[in-house]
C-alpha cells in the first residue's frame, strides 16, 4: 500500500487531475492524500443548481472523487481503480464559500475499497454524507490518464 502524505503529493495528484478532468473543471483540489484518508475542497460557485445551491450530483462528484483517490493508494499505483457503487444524503445546502470533503477508508480488501466521505460547508455543518465502493483492478483502460503519473 502507498502512502501520499506531503504537500507535493497532494500536488501531483492536483496535476494529473487536471488533465481535462470532470474534478478539474468543478475545481475540486486534493488537499491531503494517503489511502487512509482523503481531504479536498471544492468551490460551491459554478457547481450550483438553479436555485443557487450546491448541487447534490456536485457533491457526489466530490465524493467520488476523493473516495476514489484513496481507493488508487490503497491498491497501489501499478493498479487501477473504478467506483462501483456510491450513495449520498443531502443533509443541508450550502450557497456560496468552499466544501470540504474528508473520505475515511472503511474497507481495504485486494478487490473492493469502501470510503466514507463527510462533506462540510466553510462553517463545518455537515452537507452531505457519502459512501463510495471502488473495484480494484489490475489494468487500466487504454486512452486515459492515471495516478501512476504521481509515482514521480
Amino acid at each position: 500500500m502507498t502512502s501520499m502524505d506531503s504537500q507535493s503529493d497532494a500536488e501531483r495528484i492536483n496535476a494529473v487531475m487536471r488533465q481535462q478532468t470532470l474534478a478539474s473543471q468543478m475545481g475540486i483540489e486534493i488537499k491531503e492524500a494517503s489511502a487512509e484518508r482523503v481531504v479536498g475542497t471544492m468551490p460551491v460557485e459554478g457547481n450550483t443548481q438553479p436555485y443557487g445551491l450546491l448541487h447534490g450530483g456536485a457533491s457526489c462528484v466530490l465524493a467520488e472523487t476523493l473516495g476514489s483517490v484513496g481507493a488508487a493508494l490503497h491498491a497501489g499505483l501499478d493498479r487501477f481503480t473504478v467506483g462501483i457503487e456510491i450513495n449520498a444524503t443531502h443533509h443541508r445546502a450550502a450557497a456560496a464559500g468552499i466544501v470540504t470533503g474528508v473520505a475515511t477508508r472503511l474497507h481495504g480488501g485486494r478487490t473492493v475499497a469502501t470510503y466514507d466521505i463527510a462533506i462540510s460547508d466553510d462553517r463545518g455543518r455537515r452537507v452531505c454524507t457519502a459512501r463510495l465502493s471502488c473495484l480494484l483492478r489490475e489494468t487500466a483502460p487504454s486512452g486515459g490518464s492515471d495516478l501512476r503519473a504521481v509515482s514521480g
